[in-house]
């Protein structure tokens, strides 16, 4: 069994992302290469490496929303090197960033990591499904849009009020073909879709009328249609489980939302969220 004592826990650098696009497929998540970028680009001082042996065999991220609230995620360790202490060292580095920076720091962590955050002290918040949709496997390109100034604006005043902190940075990185819905002028719900690395991914959606989360789900898919989907659905928004059964989606696995720190659960406003390693 390795020592971990003789792991070096370093700053994530882009160079490293090869490395860590490896271990991420190790892990059969679906996360791109952008992905990574975006991780670093926002919190470049909080995004850690793991090195044995001249090699990466571990990462994590922490995405900072002000000093409200914090977003670990990305926790990932070699296969064979798992169970040896790595993934603590990591997320322990983490915190110890984050300690001074935010009131809270919470994340999305699996069954496996479950154990390992309420070691550190972490509680269970909340729970989150990972539902997805088989389809054909095309490409799925776009980049960053523009919105006229005063939708954008209301888009992120309504992400606050569900969301509990402000992610503009973050959201302003990931708007790609955004959908939204209005009343009487007003903005009232928001949905984004990006690429993954097999599966595009629809998340955040947030609205403050149940109809039009669905309205905004519909129409996120017309625009992906044919490809295969992923999206993680927050339970707090109740019975959604039927609306995707009836849109061909399939639930796959869950997440288990925890929290260190006095947090305010996940709104019902969130349908889906942004992805278990920004929120």
């Amino acid at each position: 069994m390795p020592d971990s004592s003789r792991v070096e826990i370093r700053l994530l650098r882009e160079s490293d992302i090869a490395a860590a696009m490896d271990l991420k497929n190790s892990a059969r998540w679906n996360q791109t290469e952008s992905d990574w970028r975006v991780l670093l680009q926002l919190e470049p001082n909080g995004c850690f490496a793991a090195v044995l042996d001249e090699q990466v065999v571990g990462t994590t991220t922490t995405t900072s929303y002000g000093s409200e609230l914090a977003w670990i995620g990305m926790v990932l360790v070699r296969p064979e090197k798992r169970r040896t202490g790595i993934a603590t060292k990591l997320v322990q580095t983490a915190l110890a960033y984050l300690e001074h920076r935010v009131g809270v720091v919470k994340l999305d962590a699996t069954a496996d990591g479950k154990l390992v955050y309420e070691r550190l002290g972490f509680e269970v918040e909340s729970s989150i499904e990972r539902w997805g949709r088989k389809g054909e496997p095309l490409r799925f390109d776009g980049q960053p849009e523009t919105m006229e100034s005063d939708t954008w604006h209301q888009v992120l005043q309504l992400d606050r009020a569900a969301f509990g902190a402000d992610r503009s940075k973050l959201l302003k990185l990931l708007r790609v073909r955004p959908v939204v819905t209005k009343s009487e002028g007003a903005v009232t719900g928001y949905g984004l879709a990006r690429a993954g690395s097999n599966p595009a991914y629809i998340g955040p959606i947030v609205s403050s009328q149940r109809s039009q989360a669905i309205e905004l789900l519909d129409r996120l898919l017309e625009q992906l249609h044919p490809r295969p989907v992923y999206i993680d659905f927050n339970r707090n928004w109740g019975d959604g489980q039927q609306l995707l059964s009836e849109r061909g989606f399939e639930k796959e696995r869950e997440f288990i939302r925890m929290k260190s720190g006095d947090a305010v659960p996940t709104s019902s406003l969130v349908f889906a969220i942004a992805g278990p390693e920004i929120g």
